[in-house]
């Protein structure tokens, strides 16, 4: 597996979340200016230059409880709030969109160019706003510094990494189904059309050489597609022309988007129930958690009215349903880093929990709450 994947996948399903939150909130009248804060404030906490060193740094893939209680707390870093159900739907929307993107990348470079458009999204939401428009251009350079050297092995290892994660996720959006993109087991159907990738010639032909390089004899074959020549490729600069929409904004043109779990994914709960085993790698997965969310600041909004709540569903009710039947076993159990119930029992875990309140209160730097943090897990 890849070590440098998880960049990738947090940039990308990063921006995909970021979509979808905007067309909620403009779906739900949430008026401009507390859109915009809800925004900016995901954005500013994405791109948090602690959260990011940790973010880049060579590290195996951990588990999506793992990813899912990152993007749940990363979510929250404003003022608005989501129910249970509610992210559930976010988190798989997410992840459905941009396996989709990676099983429709023609080759395994387009990932980068994906991810590219992602960001492009991202310093559009922020364009107004030079303080994180200036930290969203810094993680542009450290992407093109650390992924445009690298060989196409090398990127087919990231993509294999990122279909190996998403394997066994199979939940049906309604979008994907209505455009006959996904089958009602939740798995995607790939075109068989289209442009090749750049550098390759349609399939169709047969060309055999003598032994000296001469050209002897042609034979033609039918491909079984409708494929065409390459399009020429995308710019891996800050700014460029991606060329592939791929990782562009699928809502922007307003439709209902529902999810439906599919027979597939529940029938997929012995995998589930599988992860639930004590882990090797539980240890450093948790110390990535705490440094990670040593750069996640959630805004407490002492005034409930500043704060307000999105429903991805059409109505409370649904919403409602959506938690009720939604079973068990496909529930991303959110491990929460939370240390109050210690506070009331363990004097040491308290004196630790003073001196992070204490720190919070006098220095807002991300790099002082990140140790305070792992100092806490130790004493766990």
């Amino acid at each position: 597996m890849s070590t440098r994947t998880l960049p990738l996948l947090f940039i990308n399903l990063g921006g995909e979340m970021l979509y979808i939150l905007d067309q909620r909130l403009r779906a739900q009248n949430i008026p401009a200016d507390k859109a915009k804060k809800v925004m900016n404030d995901i954005i500013t906490t994405m791109f948090n230059k602690k959260f990011l060193e940790e973010l880049f740094k060579p590290q195996e893939l951990y588990s999506k409880k793992a990813l899912r209680t990152v993007f749940d707390r990363l979510a929250h870093a404003s003022i608005m709030r989501l129910n249970q159900a509610s992210m559930d739907k976010l988190y798989d929307l997410m992840t459905m969109a941009f396996k989709y993107q990676v099983l429709l990348c023609s080759r395994p470079k387009d990932i980068l160019l994906v991810s590219f458009n992602h960001m492009d999204a991202i310093k559009d939401f922020v364009k107004d706003t030079a303080g994180i428009l200036s930290q969203v251009d810094e993680t542009y350079l450290q992407l093109i510094e650390m992924y445009t050297p690298m060989s196409n092995g090398e990127f087919q290892l990231i993509r294999q990494t990122l279909l190996i994660f998403f394997q066994d996720m199979h939940i049906r959006v309604s979008i994907f189904l209505k455009d006959k993109v996904q089958n009602s087991n939740g798995r995607f159907v790939l075109p068989t059309s289209g442009p090749v990738p750049p550098g390759t010639q349609v399939p169709g032909l047969i060309r055999i050489f003598s032994c000296t390089g001469e050209e002897l004899t042609r034979l033609q074959f039918s491909n079984g597609g409708n494929y065409t020549s390459a399009l020429r490729e995308g710019s891996f600069e800050i700014f460029g022309d991606r060329v592939t929409k791929l990782g562009t904004n699928m809502y922007s043109i307003s439709r209902p988007v529902e999810t439906h779990m599919s027979g597939t994914s529940k029938n997929s709960a012995q995998h589930t129930k599988v992860s639930a085993a004590p882990n090797p790698l539980a240890k450093e997965e948790l110390n990535l958690l705490a440094r990670l969310m040593g750069g996640l600041e959630v805004e407490k909004t002492g005034n409930t009215e500043c704060g307000f709540r999105v429903n991805l569903f059409a109505t409370d009710e649904e919403e409602e349903e959506a938690f009720i039947s939604r079973p068990d076993e496909l529930s991303y159990g959110i491990i929460n880093i939370q240390a109050t119930k210690d506070q009331q029992t363990n004097a040491e875990l308290a004196k630790i929990m003073g001196e992070f309140t204490e720190s919070e209160d006098q220095s807002p730097s991300s790099s002082s709450k990140g140790e305070d943090l792992l100092s806490m897990m130790d004493g766990l």
